[in-house]
């Protein structure tokens, strides 16, 4: 477990993390509904994504760290929102948090890093997919803190662990490199 006064580094995510990243999602993938993707995934099979997110431009991922034992906590992305060209100013966001790293500010500060790294670049909007009812309640809350708003939910739009599941979207206004 986390001790409350561990000092985290956020930086931005490099190959060498791959492995621990990869672990951190199938986490979700295996145990939660707040990713629907259904089988674990290999680092080889995660390295392309982690490669469509470079330290520059609109498509970043941020790494968490524990400052002492280098451990990482989680990261933070915005990817492609949709592929068409229309969509090139909007990204979606996400945060993933090591299972003993929830409750701890790591969120608040990768999201802080995030959207800092984001202010300079041609962006408008961000955008959120939280699953819903149970289980995401802390996402909401993050989300809500950063300035996101409520815009709609997709009603069982995702089958996992033999039940339906619905989508919550957030929106945020992103302010374009001047």
């Amino acid at each position: 477990m986390m001790s409350e006064r561990t000092e985290v580094q956020v930086r931005p995510g490099v190959e060498s993390d791959l492995d621990a990243l990869t672990d951190i999602y199938n986490h979700y993938v295996r145990e939660t509904p707040i990713t629907f993707d259904t089988a674990v995934f290999t680092p080889e099979e995660r390295r392309s994504w982690l490669l469509s997110h470079p330290e520059d431009g609109p498509h970043r991922l941020m790494v968490a760290m524990d400052a002492d034992s280098q451990t990482i906590l989680g990261y933070a992305t915005s990817s492609a929102f949709r592929v068409k060209a229309a969509y090139d100013t909007s990204v979606e966001v996400s945060v993933y948090l090591a299972p003993d790293a929830g409750g701890r500010g790591v969120g608040t500060l990768l999201y802080e890093a995030l959207f800092e790294a984001l202010a300079g670049e041609d962006l408008h909007r961000a955008y959120a997919g939280i699953a819903q009812p149970e289980g995401n309640e802390a996402s909401v809350r993050l989300h809500e803190r950063f300035g996101f708003r409520h815009v709609g939910t997709y009603r069982e739009v995702g089958r996992k662990f033999g039940r339906y599941w619905d989508v919550a979207w957030y929106e945020k206004e992103l302010t374009p490199a001047r």
